[in-house]
């Protein structure tokens, strides 16, 4: 069993945290290729690009500029403390202990614009480069045509036998499904509102990250016992799930 996140837009790239070991994406050198492209652009081009803030892409084009290998724990941070946001919060990496990352490391993969699939020790720089971005590039229109079927082959070579798919629809977009060897588990979060049960965004982002942690801690390698997933007031609910679509409500 492997799951799959996404990565977040804020970055903590501060404070060295004690890990068991690092290790490296087995993308970087096309992580390298992006960086060429992305280090043409000006900050100008960059805030069309993404949409984003004068100084957000100032701050990426000073952060593409700086990119540079080797990495190392001075320059680069493990990938799972790096970033933040509304998944990083339900996982809380921080609090993990030193065998729960190194469960992590075995099951878990964080999908990335830049650096195609990340592992929790994975260390990475500061980047921002969404998966949806239509950055033009070597290979096509958008980052969908550059990373192509590498990032699902590289899932076939951890799991042959389910994939619980806990990233955004934008993410997961870029794992070809018909390539993918896994049987594919989509849990799904609902929130009651109004008497109807409605996907709340930010309490589903971090519904993903608190699963994570749960399977995490718990050492889950049986998929039905995710089942049992009741952090948060989280409960499963048989009724209105099927067989790819696994729904929890509160």
């Amino acid at each position: 069993m492997h799951l799959l996140i996404s990565p977040a837009k804020t970055l903590d790239m501060d404070g060295a945290i004690a890990v068991p070991k690092t290790t490296l994406s087995p993308f970087l050198k096309e992580s390298t290729l992006l960086i060429n492209d992305l280090k043409k652009l000006r900050s100008t081009d960059i805030q069309d690009l993404m949409k984003v803030s004068s100084k957000i892409a100032e701050l990426n084009a000073e952060r593409f500029n700086k990119w540079s290998l080797p990495f190392n724990e001075t320059n680069a941070k493990a990938a799972i403390y790096a970033f933040k946001g509304d998944v990083y919060t339900g996982l809380d990496a921080e609090s993990l202990s030193e065998d729960d990352i190194n469960f992590a490391q075995e099951h878990l993969s964080l999908l990335s614009g830049l650096y195609g699939l990340l592992s929790p020790l994975d260390l990475m720089q500061a980047y921002r480069l969404e998966m949806g971005t239509k950055f033009a590039n070597i290979r096509g229109k958008n980052l969908y045509e550059f990373w192509g079927n590498k990032i699902t082959e590289e899932i076939n070579k951890r799991e042959k036998d389910y994939v619980i798919n806990l990233a955004s629809n934008e993410y997961f977009k870029a794992v070809n499904k018909k390539v993918l060897n896994a049987e594919i588990i989509n849990p799904v979060f609902k929130d009651e509102k109004n008497g109807t049960l409605k996907i709340i965004s930010f309490y589903a982002k971090k519904a993903r990250g608190m699963m994570t942690r749960f399977i995490i801690q718990n050492r889950i390698k049986n998929v039905e016992e995710i089942k049992n997933f009741n952090l948060g007031g989280y409960a499963f609910s048989e009724s209105l799930s099927n067989n790819k679509e696994w729904i929890f409500t509160r």
